[in-house]
Formats: C-alpha cells, structure tokens, sequence
C-alpha cells in the first residue's frame, strides 16, 4: 500500500532532493568549472590549480568520517546550515584567490563544507524516513544531484562568462545558504519519534517485512544507519553510550572489517571507480572546450549529469528485492568504460562525443548510490552504521587525489596527439580494477554469516 500523503517522510525527500540540487551542483561540478575559470583568470597552471581540486575532495574527508559525530553534537540542521555556508565562502575564495596558498586555503573550506550535502549526508537524511523503500528513495533523493550537474554545469559557465567569477560566486551562494538554512531549520531537524511516525509510512511502529525495526520498536531515537536526525533527545531516545557503539567503530570491529574481504572490496571498488571518475568529470570541461567552446562544453557536462538520472532511476526502481547489487554495480561501470572508449574518438566524430558523454555519464550517479545500498544487504545492522560512512571516507580519500593525478598526466602528455585517448584509457583501465573487486567480493558475507 502506498504511504499516507501525510508522512513528513516526502518532505525530507524533497528536501534532500534539493540540497542534492545545491551541494552537487555547487561542490562536485562546480570544480571542473573553477579550475578553467582561475586557470583563465591567473594563467597558473593546470596541474597546479588541479591540487586545489584535490585538496578541496580531500579535506572533506575528515568532516564526512566524523559527520556521524557532529550530527550527535549540534544537530542535523546546524551542521547542514553551517556546511552550506562554509562551501559559499569556500567558492568565493576561489573566485578572488591572488595568490596558490589563498587558492588552497578557499579549497580545504569550500571542501569542508561541501561534504555536509553531500552522499554520506543524503544516506543518513534519508534512513529515519525509509527502510523498505529505502533504494528507490535514495534514488530520487541522489537525482538531485544529477539535476544540480544539469543546472549548475552550464549555468556556472554562463554566469562567470557575463558577470564574473567573484559575482557568479556570491549570487549562487547567497542563494544555496537561504535555502539550506529554511530546510534545515523546517524540515532536517524533525524526527519520526518527534510526530510519531514509522518508516516508510508505515501506520505503527514495529517490525517492517525486512526485519530491521522501525521507529515504533525499542531501537527508536536512531536511524537505521545509526545516526541521529537530530540533536535533540527523545523520551524513547536510546542512552548516549549505545549511540556511541553504532556510531562510532571499536577497536575489534574495526579489525574484523580490516579483514572482511566484503568490506576491504566493496571499499576498495567504490574508491577505483570514483577515482576514474572524478579524475575525468574534474577535466572534462577544459577537455572539451578547445572541441566545442566553453558554453557548449558545459551543456555537455549537463548532459552527462541527465544520463545520470536515466541510469541511477532504472537501478532504484527496476532493481529486484534479492538482486546481486554487486553485478549492477559490475554492469554499470561496464557501461561507463564503453562511455570511455567511445570518447577516444571525440576529436574526429562529434557523434562519438555526444554518445560517449551519454553512456559516461549513466554511471556517475550508481557509483555513489550503490556501494551504501550493497553494503545495507551484506552487514549487520550495527556494523552497516559505520560501514557506509567509512566507505564514503574512504573513497573521497583516495579520489580527491584523483584530479591532481590526471592533472599531472595531462601535463606530460600534453604536447602528444595522443593524449586525449591516453587520457581516457587510464580512466576506463581504473573502472575495469573497479569491477573485479566488486565481482571479488561477491558472496563473501553470506561465508561470514551476515544478514
């Protein structure tokens, strides 16, 4: 049965939806977009404005490793609203930087605060609200930040291009700010506790047909990822010391995923992948000028971000209950290596850059949404708690390197023919490693006795 229209989880939904639309578009591509705009504003170099895109991923590391932590301290809504206000005042940095040390300081607080909206924060806004539903839920939440790449890819490109770069900056930020903080302060600080309803809409509390309790059953007060929504304690809330034991990993725990070859693979294939993939999205823009102009070259970057929705929307609504998610995991990289393959020919066929962007870009979103929703089916409720952030830290660890890398290789082959098609032969090489861990790990929970 659908659920009541009345469950204020549609709400969190669609607020998640949008500040998907804000931290993506304004956190994950406006990047690629920065890095041409100072390139062309300062004449630095390529590789050396690509390691402020690397360090602004990276030091959004630390932040998304602790989010669970700060969610207990001050709460869903202020750590929203000040992330959101950091990554404005990270971006105008960007956009008035005179100097690299002022370049690579906007870029560790513009990093810093990019990652409150970013995948660990829509899994953990989500999960209070959703249980059963939970993959179509994060699916349409995630398309958020498919539409931010539509909107933001061009729309940075054309506002930079008529106003400025320091303008263009404090225009989207002023806007992101304002409407973070109303959804903070409306919608992110409610609770199910709080207005008495189960997930899923669900008209009681109890257990849910997948056996994980709802809101209704003793485990009220946490979501079902082990994060509070809010920082303001409930009559059913449980203690602080068994907040602390899902949140955060004990030392054995952390052993036993050390050695769990369904952890070190899921970890160690959402890393590959998203290292090929963001090494590519980071210089995709400044590739794809010199072919078709910068304005067209973001409205390709917009339609690689469409092609995200079409891919992420058929795995959250098509994907079978007792699907291996590990091979539509495998499947979807395998879509993107032919994306990969297909824009070698970029400079010769305009058909092969269009159709390449196209099948790229089908994967970018079920790179981020997948690995947390494998890792839901392969661990114990508790351990799935602290599966998913360190997942997500730990592949934003290594793919921030990924732009300085790919930086670095475009600079050496830079005066090559070639280099384009080597370019992108590392990356479909990453995403080809991507899938053999994935394929790696498959059936290594169900040996270890997982749920």
């Amino acid at each position: 049965m659908p659920a009541s229209p009345s469950f204020f989880g549609w709400k969190v939904l669609y607020a998640t939806f949008m500040l998907a639309v804000f931290g993506w578009g304004v956190g994950f591509y406006g990047p690629p977009v920065f890095l041409h705009a100072v390139v062309q504003r300062t004449g630095w170099s390529v590789g050396m404005v690509s390691g402020a895109v690397t360090l602004h991923f990276l030091a959004g590391t630390v932040v998304v490793a602790n989010l669970p932590r700060l969610y207990r301290r001050i709460g869903v809504a202020r750590t929203t609203a000040g992330g959101a206000a950091l990554l404005a005042l990270g971006v105008a940095g960007w956009a008035v930087a005179q100097a690299p040390w002022q370049l690579y300081a906007a870029a560790v607080i513009s990093g810093m605060g990019w990652v409150t909206l970013g995948a660990a924060a829509v899994n953990a806004l989500i999960a209070p609200w959703f249980v059963r539903r939970r993959p179509a839920a994060l699916g349409m939440a995630y398309n958020g930040a498919s539409v931010g790449g539509i909107v933001f890819s061009p729309l940075w490109v054309y506002l930079i291009a008529r106003a400025g770069f320091a303008q263009a900056a404090l225009w989207v930020g002023i806007a992101m700010v304002a409407v973070i903080a109303v959804l903070s302060h409306k919608v992110f600080k409610v609770t199910p506790q709080q207005i008495g309803q189960a997930p899923d809409g669900d008209l009681s509390g109890g257990v849910p047909s997948d056996g994980v309790p709802s809101a209704g059953s003793s485990s009220a007060g946490s979501s079902s990822d082990g994060i509070q929504s809010s920082g303001t304690p409930t009559a059913t809330a449980p203690s602080r010391a068994v907040q602390e034991s899902a949140a955060t990993p004990t030392p054995r725990l952390a052993i036993k995923l050390r050695h769990d070859r369904a952890f070190v693979t899921l970890a160690a294939g959402m890393a590959l992948g998203l290292f090929a993939q963001i090494g590519l999205i980071a210089h995709l823009l400044s590739l794809l000028a010199p072919l078709l102009g910068a304005q067209t070259a973001g409205l390709a970057m917009g339609l690689a971000t469409a092609s995200a929705i079409a891919g992420r929307s058929l795995v959250g609504w098509l994907m079978p209950p007792g699907a291996d998610r590990r091979k539509i995991a495998c499947a979807a990289y395998a879509v993107q290596i032919a994306g990969s393959l297909v824009l070698m020919l970029a400079a010769d066929h305009a058909w092969a850059l269009w159709t390449g962007v196209v099948l790229f870009g089908s994967g970018i979103g079920n790179a981020t949404s997948l690995p947390p929703l494998i890792a839901q089916t392969e661990f114990a409720r508790e351990q799935a708690a602290r599966v998913v952030p360190l997942i997500v830290a730990l592949s934003q660890g290594a793919y921030a390197f990924a732009p300085a890398a790919f930086g670095a290789l475009r600079t050496w082959l830079q005066p090559s023919a070639f280099m384009l098609p080597a370019f992108l032969a590392a990356a479909a090489l990453l995403q080809a490693a991507a899938i053999a861990c994935f394929a790696a790990g498959r059936d290594a929970h169900a040996k270890r006795g997982a749920p």
